[in-house]
């Protein structure tokens, strides 16, 4: 299977937007906000999965894994909300994960 990349994650994303436009807060930057909030609560419910049953367990057991898959992308799908709110591309987010990435190669050297 090939990568899942950011681009093509914001393209289902933008689809998934614009099929529920008339229903749905739109997708710009007076909602970001709201979208990060759904997204710290789909990252709650992958801690919980991984709290109440045990990291071991979520990664071994076939029902809690696909559990904490598909929290996982409900987690990836607002990021890409948030990006797509803020205008951010992919593009941008590489470069400055390039930076960041050595960034701390430097800072963490012992």
């Amino acid at each position: 299977m090939a990568d899942f990349g950011i681009n093509e994650m914001q393209e289902m994303q933008r689809a998934l937007q614009d099929r529920y436009k008339n229903r749905w807060e739109p997708i710009c930057v007076e909602t970001g906000a709201n979208k990060l909030l759904w997204m710290v609560g789909e990252i709650g419910e992958v801690i919980d999965i991984v709290k109440k049953n045990g990291g071991l367990n979520a990664a071994t057991d076939e029902k809690l894994r696909k559990d904490l898959i598909e929290e996982m992308a409900d987690v990836l799908m607002y990021y890409n909300d948030v990006m797509l709110c803020y205008g951010i591309t992919a593009e941008e987010l590489k470069q400055t994960y390039v930076e960041k990435f050595e960034k701390n190669l430097e800072r963490w050297q012992y």
